[in-house]
């Protein structure tokens, strides 16, 4: 039976799996179609895709107990292009299967903090940290999903990781990922 670490370690490689498709779908967008202003939380796929990098970015630096706080988020530089920002995105994607990869059952529990600006700096558990940013990183994700369905380029399925039965759909992604 799996733990909640092992679900943590497949969930961030869940994450690296989804952005590498979702991202497939952008790279082949028309041009003008990233940038295009669309109904959503943000108003286009080029925010939506840098808003989800500047929050993974702030929350890494939380969990690795980092020098920049608050910083990581408010010094972001947004990208304009889709491939500099896939290539920083699937960074970020490795550098939290690395961090998942290395903290142990008991380090799930210890506390890290948060520097959250005007509310001052809040300790979190790393779970309760993963798990909110695995449900933001989904969140936003599934937003740029519906705007793509009003693009060029069909909206890639997201949910074919976990199941046995959906193997042969992710076997090549998988293998190519290196997950």
């Amino acid at each position: 039976m799996a733990d909640l670490l092992d679900h943590f370690r497949r969930m961030a490689a869940n994450n690296l799996w989804s952005n590498d498709r979702l991202y497939r779908a952008v790279l082949a967008l028309r041009t003008g179609e990233f940038e295009t202003e669309r109904t959503s939380f943000f108003p286009s796929i080029r925010e939506t895709l840098n808003h989800i990098l500047a929050v993974d970015l702030l929350y890494l630096d939380f969990l690795e107990e980092g020098p920049l706080g608050a910083a990581a988020f408010d010094d972001f530089v947004a990208f304009h292009a889709p491939a500099p920002l896939f290539e920083a995105q699937t960074a970020a994607d490795r550098r939290l299967m690395v961090f998942c990869e290395k903290i142990t059952s008991a380090d799930l529990d210890r506390r890290v903090e948060t520097d959250r600006r005007e509310h001052g700096k809040i300790p979190e558990r790393i779970s309760d940290l993963l798990a909110h940013l695995f449900i933001h990183q989904i969140h936003h994700r599934g937003q740029v999903h519906a705007m793509l369905a009003g693009t060029s380029v069909p909206p890639p399925q997201l949910d074919e990781f976990f199941l046995d039965y959906d193997w042969k759909l992710r076997k090549e992604e998988v293998e190519r990922l290196k997950l």
